[in-house]
């Protein structure tokens, strides 16, 4: 029995480890159940909200249709659920930082809580981004190439992916400086190799721009133009969070 002791020592951790992971998912369910249930009574104001960008640029007598039977219930409470998802990502990250915080040494947990909170509000700044700014110019522009003849109406499932994955694409788009900073920050690379490779950087997000958005260039450029302004600013601050050695040779290169 002595002999495999050892081994119920290894095992005893994981399945902690796993007890603890569980406990924190259900956690984070429970919170996005509630914030849905919630938000759910305002299902159709809350997708009003959402087409607002569309609806506001629409002709004159036209509005948007629900095609399949059940897309006038379902689309309504789709966007709600996600919506309840976004509005309980500080919990979730939250449920998630207590789960690997532990096993961070103190260094890592000093500049990873920051880069932690900063990838929050850049995400939620994509978000507000593309429905403020880029929304209404896509849709501006659409409206105005429609073909003479054409009534445009548009499906508010059709429309409800196609926000969902601009929302995704600019909210992921945005946290290029936390990849940056991280990447300098694990010795991965040094801050002076990826300005070297900056002219591919900016063809990669123009890249970026034409693979996420629709096939129009003002939602291209949208996309790869911030991502390649927030490039920068990532490659700016991955200063003060590159390794000692890279430091000290910023400031004699600054000297």
């Amino acid at each position: 029995m002595s002999e495999l002791d050892p081994l119920d020592d290894k095992e005893q951790p994981f399945i902690s480890h796993l007890v603890e992971l569980r406990s924190r998912l259900i956690r984070s369910m429970v919170v996005v159940l509630l914030v849905f249930l919630g938000m759910s009574f305002r299902a159709n104001e809350i997708y009003a909200y959402l087409a607002g960008p569309l609806t506001q640029h629409l002709p004159a007598g036209s509005q948007m249709i629900a095609i399949g039977v059940a897309s006038p219930f379902m689309a309504p409470f789709k966007i709600t659920l996600v919506a309840a998802v976004f509005v309980s990502m500080p919990y979730i990250l939250y449920q998630a930082w207590a789960f690997v915080a532990p096993g961070l040494y103190q260094h890592e947990r000093r500049f990873a809580l920051p880069l932690l909170v900063a990838s929050i509000v850049l995400f939620y700044a994509g978000m507000a981004f593309a429905y403020f700014v880029v929304f209404p110019l896509i849709f501006q522009f659409m409206v105005l190439t429609t073909p003479p003849g054409v009534a445009m109406m548009t499906d508010i499932s059709q429309y409800l992916d196609f926000v969902l994955t601009l929302f995704f694409a600019f909210g992921l788009s945005f946290e290029v400086p936390i990849a940056t900073i991280l990447l300098v920050a694990m010795g991965i690379v040094s801050r002076e190799s990826i300005a070297d490779k900056r002219p591919y950087a900016i063809v990669l997000a123009f890249v970026v721009g034409m693979v996420l958005t629709p096939p129009d260039v003002v939602s291209q450029t949208l996309l790869a133009v911030p991502i390649w302004l927030l490039f920068e600013l990532g490659l700016l601050f991955s200063r003060f969070f590159a390794p000692r050695a890279g430091r000290e040779m910023d400031r004699v290169a600054d000297v």
